[in-house]
C-alpha cells in the first residue's frame, strides 16, 4: 500500500536536501539561497523496504494577495490537504524561529497529521535546537541529517504505521507467487509514460501551458520572469495514453544568465532535454523566433529529441499569416537538415489552439520510434544510387554496398561503403532528404553513420 508523505518547513531548512535523500537521486536544486523551491516537486521516495510518494514544497512564507509567496503557499497548503503525512522541518542548528512556530500552528490545527523532524542534528550543534522543538507541540522531534543521511531508521519508525499492516510483507513474498505474478502479467506490461518536456525563454508561458493541458493550476504562474526553478514533472493521461509532462526553467543566453542559482535552473532544464522523447519548445508568438530559440532548438535536435514548435500567446499576434510565414522561413533557413518540423499556434490562456499540440506530440514520437525493414531500405538503396551515382573520387565511384537501421530514436541508420571518406556533403543530404521523403520521416532527426565496407580481395591480416 503506497501513502503520500509531504515535505514542509519554513525557507532553506534542508527540504529538498532531504527529497534527495529519500528518492536516491539529486533531483531537486539545492542552494544555501533561501527560497529555491518554489513548485512542488514528487518522486518515488524510500527507506529500506518502505516506499511512498515524496513530495518537496517550497518554504512555508507569510505573503498577502497576489504576492508569489502567497502562491507559492496555498499550493503547499494544497499539496498538504492531499497528503497522508507531513514531516514538519526545522533547522536545529538555528533553533525554532517566531515562523517555526507560526505554521506549526497552523498545521497543528489541520486533518493532516504531522511529524516534527529537526534536521542539521549531525554532531552536537543542534541538540539545543532539538529540545527547543518540543515547544512547537507537535510531539518529540526527530533528529536527522538529511545531508549526511544519518537519522534514517527513526525517519523509518515514525512513516511506518502509515504504510499500512501489510506494508512490510514486500520483500516476503515467495518465489513462486513471484513466478505467478509474471506469468499474469506477461503480453500486459503498461507502455512506459511519453516524456513531452516543455522548454522555452522566460515567460513565455511553459507553465501555464502544462496548467491547460492538466486543467488545474498544478504549476506555479505569474507576469514575473523565471517563477519555475527546478524541472518539474506531472503524471497525466491523455486518451488512455500516460504522459510525464515536464515543465522546465526559462533557457537565456549564457551570457545573461545571473548567478549560480540561474545556471542551476539551466543545467536542470537541459538534463531534461537529455531524458525527454518529446520536446515542446515555446516561443513568445509577438517576438517571433529569437536567435536563443534557435538555440535551444539545435540543442534538442543534437540530443537526438523529436522536437515540436509551439508559437503562444497567438491571439495577441496582429499579423497571423505574416507571422506564421516568418516562423517557417526562419526554421527552414535554420534547420534544412530536420525538414517539416511540426509547428501549433496556441493561447496557453484561452486554451484557442491547445488542443492540436497532444496529437502532434503522439504523431511525432511515432515518427521518432518508426523502424524501416533491411530490405525495403537497400531496395531504396539502389534506387536512390541509380538516380544518382556517388561522385567519383580520385577517378574511381565510391560503392555503397549495404544498408541497415542500427536504432530507432532517433531513425539511425548506417552505410556500408567502399570510401565513405569520400562522400561529399551534399550526397550525404541527398541521401538523408531521401530517406525521409521514401520512409516518411519528417520532423524528426535523422542519422546517417557511414562504415567502410570488408573488401573480399583485400589480403588477410
Amino acid at each position: 500500500m503506497s501513502f503520500t508523505v509531504i515535505i514542509i518547513g519554513r525557507p532553506n531548512v534542508g527540504k529538498s536536501t532531504l527529497f534527495n535523500r529519500l528518492v536516491g537521486k539529486r533531483l531537486a536544486l539545492v542552494d544555501p539561497t533561501p527560497g529555491v523551491t518554489r513548485d512542488r516537486r514528487e518522486g518515488e521516495g524510500r527507506i529500506a523496504h518502505l516506499h511512498f510518494t515524496v513530495i518537496d514544497t517550497a518554504g512555508l512564507e507569510d505573503g498577502r494577495g497576489d504576492a508569489l509567496e502567497a502562491r507559492m503557499r496555498a499550493q503547499t497548503e494544497r499539496a498538504l490537504a492531499d497528503a497522508d503525512v507531513a514531516l514538519m522541518l526545522i533547522d536545529a542548528r538555528a533553533g525554532v524561529t517566531p515562523l517555526d512556530e507560526h505554521f506549526a500552528d497552523v498545521v497543528r490545527r489541520g486533518p493532516t497529521p504531522v511529524v516534527l523532524v529537526a534536521n542539521k542534528c549531525e554532531g552536537s550543534a543542534g541538540e539545543a535546537g532539538r529540545f527547543d522543538a518540543f515547544a512547537l507541540g507537535l510531539g518529540e522531534p526527530l533528529p536527522i541529517s538529511a545531508e549526511h543521511g544519518e537519522g534514517m531508521g527513526n525517519l523509518y519508525d515514525a512513516l511506518a504505521p502509515y504504510a499500512g499492516p501489510e506494508a512490510g510483507d514486500d520483500d516476503l513474498v515467495d518465489a513462486d507467487s513471484e513466478a505467478e505474478a509474471d506469468d499474469e502479467s506477461e503480453g500486459e506490461r503498461e507502455e512506459p509514460p511519453l516524456q513531452l518536456a516543455v522548454v522555452g525563454r522566460p515567460n513565455v508561458g511553459k507553465s501555464t501551458l502544462i496548467n491547460r493541458l492538466v486543467g488545474e493550476d498544478r504549476l506555479l504562474t505569474g507576469p514575473e520572469a523565471g517563477i519555475t526553478r527546478d524541472a518539474i514533472a506531472v503524471s497525466w493521461t491523455y486518451r488512455g495514453r500516460a504522459i510525464r509532462l515536464v515543465d522546465t526553467a526559462g533557457l537565456r543566453r549564457k551570457a545573461r544568465v545571473i548567478g549560480r542559482l540561474e545556471g542551476l535552473a539551466g543545467a536542470d532544464a537541459l538534463r531534461a532535454v537529455r531524458f525527454a522523447h518529446v520536446v515542446a519548445l515555446m516561443l513568445d508568438a509577438t517576438e517571433g523566433l529569437e536567435k536563443q530559440d534557435l538555440t535551444i532548438a539545435r540543442t534538442v535536435i543534437d540530443e537526438g529529441r523529436a522536437l515540436i514548435i509551439v508559437a503562444n500567446k497567438w491571439d495577441a499576434v496582429a499579423d497571423p499569416k505574416a507571422a506564421r510565414r516568418a516562423i517557417d522561413d526562419r526554421l527552414l533557413a535554420s534547420f534544412s537538415q530536420v525538414r517539416g518540423l511540426p509547428v501549433i499556434t496556441c493561447s496557453a490562456v484561452t486554451g484557442r489552439g491547445v488542443n492540436r499540440l497532444l496529437p502532434t506530440v503522439l504523431d511525432t514520437y511515432t515518427v521518432w520510434n518508426r523502424h524501416v525493414g533491411t530490405g525495403p531500405l537497400n531496395r531504396w538503396l539502389a534506387d536512390a544510387v541509380e538516380h544518382h551515382p556517388p561522385p567519383l573520387a580520385r577517378g574511381r565511384r565510391v560503392r555503397l554496398r549495404y544498408m541497415t537501421q542500427a536504432k530507432t530514436r532517433p531513425p539511425t541508420f548506417v552505410l556500408f561503403a567502399s570510401r565513405p571518406e569520400a562522400l561529399s556533403e551534399g550526397y550525404q543530404r541527398y541521401l538523408i532528404n531521401g530517406l525521409r521523403d521514401a520512409f516518411d520521416l519528417d520532423g524528426v532527426p535523422v542519422r546517417l553513420l557511414f562504415r567502410k565496407g570488408r573488401n573480399p580481395y583485400a589480403p588477410g591480416k
